[in-house]
């Protein structure tokens, strides 16, 4: 089943990155909708390494703020939300509760570049997945890499098992301080068939 061609536009062609919000809150219950969806997209072995910590106050984004790049300052203080998109090292400890078959949680437990590995790129899935069910449901996002991991991993989670992938700005863009859309690359530059 294909979607419609206006789902394709929300969620890839007219998307873009917001780099500014206008002044409307994004209430709980629709950042819950937004992880409800995401959380059914696929992950290898329905892993979910993915945690989400969602800074609401202005007072959680101030603690924030000493971690990011200049350029990232105004609009995340603008944001209604950021989100800190994290990955839990221990994600095999539910793996009894996520897999159907035994000895999931023992195999990443006794392998860790293999638990690494596997939480990074999951993890990452993960976050792509929430932008893409946050467009779905009206939201605009703004990922964002342009801060020091250590600093919001020693701010926000300082015993070490989650740790930041990346952050995302999200709320109702304000759409005039939107760039201009950048080019991409064409399918014979970035694809190759054998």
């Amino acid at each position: 089943m294909t979607i419609t061609n206006e789902a394709l536009d929300t969620l890839f062609r007219n998307a873009r990155t917001a780099n500014g919000f206008i002044d409307k809150p994004v209430p709980t219950a629709l950042l819950q909708q937004v992880y409800d969806l995401a959380k059914m997209a696929p992950t290898s072995m329905n892993t979910q390494p993915t945690r989400y910590v969602f800074l609401q106050t202005p007072a959680a984004r101030e603690r924030l703020l000493p971690a990011l790049m200049a350029g990232n300052l105004e609009k995340t203080k603008l944001a209604p939300v950021t989100v800190i998109v994290a990955t839990d090292t221990r994600f095999y400890e539910h793996m009894p509760q996520v897999w159907h078959g035994a000895g999931a949680k023992e195999m990443f437990e006794g392998n860790a570049g293999l638990a690494t590995a596997t939480a990074t790129r999951n993890g990452t899935l993960g976050g792509a997945y929430f932008i893409l069910a946050a467009r779905a449901l009206g939201l605009d996002c703004g990922p964002m890499s342009g801060f020091d991991i250590a600093k919001v991993n020693a701010e926000f989670f300082p015993d070490g098992r989650l740790q930041t992938n990346f952050l995302i700005n999200l709320g109702y863009a304000d759409h005039s301080k939107e760039f201009a859309r950048n080019p991409r690359l064409s399918f014979d530059q970035a694809c190759t068939v054998l």
